[in-house]
C-alpha cells in the first residue's frame, strides 16, 4: 500500500507534467505535510518557484494546477491560500477507506520492496580478549534496528559481526601471558575474561614502554598471521572464551549476528597487496607499503599514507577492510554495505573507500555507507565512565537497568497495594529495563552525543520505552475489561471518524509506511521513535476524549478497531527497534 503522501505526489506530478511540460524540472516531493493543521493536512508550494520560471503570478499558476488536478476521491475541494499555496484536506470517506485497508493487512500497509537487494549490515564488532563496554552499545542496537527495518521491507540482509580477533593486540597478549600465566595459552577458561582484560592492559603498558617486548610482540603477530600452531592454539582459546561472554549480552539484547572476524580474511590479504601493486597504487615508505591518499595531508602538508603492509610484513586494519569489502562484493554479492561505527572512524572509512575505488574493488554496482554515531555521555557531560575513570562494562549497564526497573515496579505495586508473582515482576523488569536502554539510545539522532540517565529512560512520562509499552498495555487492558477479542471485531465492521481525536489518531495510523520508508533511506531509527511517541500521545488524547466500552454500536466497534490498530502499530514499530511489549505492566 502506497502512503497517502506517495499517492498525492504521483497524482500531482503527472498532472503538472501534463500542464507545464516534462522539460520543467519539478522538485520532489511536491506535496508535504501542512505546517499548521488549520490549513489542512498537506500543502503544495510549487506555484512560487514556477512563477519565476514561467514569468506568471503564483496565484495564476496555482489556479492552473487546481484545474488540472483531480483529487475528488481523496480530498475536499482544494484551496489556494496567500500568494499561491495550495492546501489539501483529506475527506473522511477516503480516510476510512485507508484505515479499512490497513485493518485487514498483517503488515499494516507497509509493502515489501519489489527488488530485494542483498545488503550487508556490519555492526557491533567487539574485540576478542576484551569485555564489551558502553562504547559497543550504540553500534549494536543501531545496527540491529537498521537491519530489522531493512528485513521487514523485504531486503536480503546479511548481519555481520566484524570481530577484532586478529592483529597487534594478540601479539601483545600472547607474549605477556607466556611470561605471567602460560596455562591460559594451553587450557580453556583458566582465567576470567575480566582477568584477561587486566592482563591486556598490563601488556599494553609493556608494549608502549619496553622496546624489546614490543619487538617480540610484533614478531608474534607475524607468526600468528603465518599460521604458527602454538600461537594459533592460544589465539583460538582466547577467542572461544570471549565469544561465550559476548553471547550473554547478545541474548539479553536479542541480537542475531553472523560472526566473521578479521581473521577470516587473513588468507586474502596478500591478494589485496598484489592487486594494489598491479594498479600502481602502492609506494614503499620507510619499508612499509602504502597508498598515498588524495585530499588528505599530514602536518607538513604532504599526502597522507594509508599503510597496507608494515615493514615487518604484517598487515594493517585497512588491508583487512579492503579484503572484507572485496569478499562481500564478490562472494556475498552485496549490492549495499552499511558500516555502523562511531563518528571517530569517519576518516578511516573515507580513506579506505577511496583506495577501494581507485583499485577497482569498489565500483558503481555497489554502494557503501558509513553510519556514524556520537558518544554516550554521563550526566556531567563527559564521556560515560565509572568513578575510577574506567570504561563501563556493557553487562553492568544492562544489569543495573533491569535492577532499577525492578525497584520501580515493586514501588508502584506497593503504592497500588497490588500483589504479583515474582515471575511476573522479573519478566516486566527485564523487558522494561532492556527496552529503556535501547529506546533511550535509538530515540536520539544517532549523529549526536547523548546523556545517559537511568531516571529519564525508565520514566513512565515523556519519550521513553516505558511510556510506549504502557500505552500498548493500556489498550490490552481494554480487551480484558470488556472481554473483547480484537481478532473477532469483523472485517465488515464500519469505521466512524467524527471526533477530532478520532480523526487525528486515524491520520497518524496511516503514516507508518511513510515513516518506515524514511528510516530505510535515512538510516535514522529515531524517526521511527518519534512517530511511535506521537502516535502514543494521539492515542492517549483519543482515550481521554472518546469512551470505548461505554458507548453504543457501531461507534463502540469502530473505536475498538482504532485501539487494536494502535496496539498493532506500536508492537510492530517497537519490534523493528528490537523492543518487546507487555500485555500487562
Amino acid at each position: 500500500m502506497k502512503s497517502i503522501v506517495e499517492q498525492l505526489n504521483e497524482i500531482f506530478f503527472e498532472s503538472l507534467t501534463t500542464v507545464f511540460g516534462s522539460e520543467i524540472s519539478l522538485p520532489s516531493p511536491l506535496i508535504v505535510p501542512a505546517t499548521n493543521p488549520k490549513f489542512g493536512d498537506f500543502q503544495c508550494n510549487i506555484a512560487l518557484p514556477l512563477a519565476k520560471i514561467l514569468s506568471e503570478k503564483p496565484k495564476v499558476i496555482a489556479e492552473k494546477i487546481l484545474a488540472a488536478v483531480d483529487l475528488s476521491d481523496i480530498c475536499e475541494p482544494l484551496e489556494i491560500a496567500g500568494p499561491g499555496f495550495i492546501n489539501l484536506k483529506l475527506t473522511n470517506d477516503y480516510l476510512i477507506s485507508q484505515v479499512e485497508i490497513i485493518q485487514n493487512d498483517p503488515r499494516l500497509g507497509v509493502e515489501k520492496v519489489t527488488e530485494p537487494e542483498r545488503i550487508v549490515v556490519d555492526f557491533s564488532s567487539p574485540n576478542i580478549a576484551k569485555e564489551m563496554h558502553v562504547g559497543h552499545l550504540r553500534s549494536t542496537i543501531i545496527g540491529d534496528a537498521i537491519a530489522r527495518v531493512l528485513e521487514f521491507r523485504g531486503y536480503d540482509v546479511l548481519r555481520l559481526n566484524h570481530v577484532g580477533d586478529w592483529g597487534t593486540q594478540f601479539g601483545m597478549l600472547i607474549t605477556y601471558l607466556k611470561e605471567v600465566y602460560p596455562d591460559a595459552l594451553t587450557t580453556a577458561d583458566v582465567l576470567d575474561l575480566g582477568d584477561l582484560v587486566s592482563f591486556y592492559k598490563q601488556a599494553k603498558v609493556r608494549f608502549d614502554s619496553d622496546d624489546n617486548f614490543k619487538k617480540i610482540s610484533q614478531q608474534a603477530v607475524v607468526k600468528l598471521q603465518a599460521g604458527d600452531p602454538e600461537n594459533l592454539k592460544a589465539w583460538q582459546l582466547l577467542c572461544e572464551q570471549s565469544r561465550r561472554e559476548f553471547q550473554v549480552i547478545y541474548q539479553l539484547l536479542d541480537i542475531n549476528l553472523k560472526e566473521r572476524g578479521e581473521s577470516f580474511y587473513n588468507a586474502f590479504l596478500p591478494v589485496v597487496v598484489s592487486e594494489l601493486e598491479e594498479a600502481g597504487l602502492l609506494i614503499e615508505d620507510d619499508g612499509a607499503k602504502c597508498v598515498f591518499l588524495e585530499g588528505f595531508s599530514n602536518k607538513d602538508g604532504n599526502p597522507l599514507p594509508l599503510i597496507i603492509q608494515k615493514s615487518d610484513g604484517g598487515y594493517n586494519y585497512a588491508t583487512t577492510d579492503l579484503a572484507a569489502l572485496k569478499y562481500r562484493i564478490n562472494t556475498d554479492q552485496a549490492h549495499r554495505i552499511i558500516y555502523v561505527t562511531d563518528a571517530g572512524q569517519s576518516n578511516h572509512f573515507t580513506q579506505f573507500f577511496q583506495v577501494a575505488k581507485r583499485a577497482g574493488i569498489l565500483t558503481e554496482k555497489t554502494t557503501v555507507v558509513h553510519v556514524p554515531f556520537g558518544l554516550v555521555k554521563g550526566e556531567d557531560g563527559k564521556k560515560l565512565k565509572t568513578r575510577s575513570g574506567d570504561t563501563i562494562r556493557l553487562i553492568d549497564l544492562l544489569t543495573e537497568a533491569v535492577k532499577r526497573s525492578r525497584q520501580d515496579i515493586e514501588t508502584r505495586l506497593a503504592e497500588e497495594s497490588r500483589q504479583e508473582a515474582p515471575e511476573f515482576i522479573n519478566h516486566v523488569a527485564q523487558v522494561v529495563g532492556i527496552a529503556a536502554i535501547k529506546y533511550a539510545d535509538l530515540s536520539q539522532n544517532r549523529t549526536s552525543d547523548y546523556v545517559f540517565s537511568y531516571d529519564k529512560m525508565l520514566s513512565l512520562q515523556g519519550n521513553t520505552a516505558p511510556y510506549l509499552i504502557y500505552a500498548y498495555a493500556r489498550i490490552k487492558s481494554i480487551s480484558r475489561e470488556g472481554n473483547i477479542n480484537y481478532d473477532e471485531l469483523g472485517e465488515n465492521a464500519s469505521i466512524i471518524l467524527k471526533e477530532v481525536t478520532e480523526l487525528e489518531l486515524a491520520k497518524d495510523l496511516l503514516k507508518l509506511s511513510e515513516v518506515i520508508k524514511e528510516v530505510e533511506s535515512s538510516l535514522l531509527p529515531n524517526r521511527l521513535c518519534d512517530y511511535l511517541y506521537e502516535l502514543s500521545k494521539k492515542y492517549n488524547k483519543f482515550y481521554e476524549n472518546c469512551p470505548v466500552l461505554k458507548v453504543d454500536e457501531p461507534i463502540k466497534t469502530s473505536r475498538l478497531i482504532l485501539c487494536d490498530l494502535t496496539a498493532r502499530t506500536l508492537k510492530l514499530g517497537l519490534s523493528l527497534l528490537g523492543i518487546d511489549v507487555l500485555e500487562r505492566m
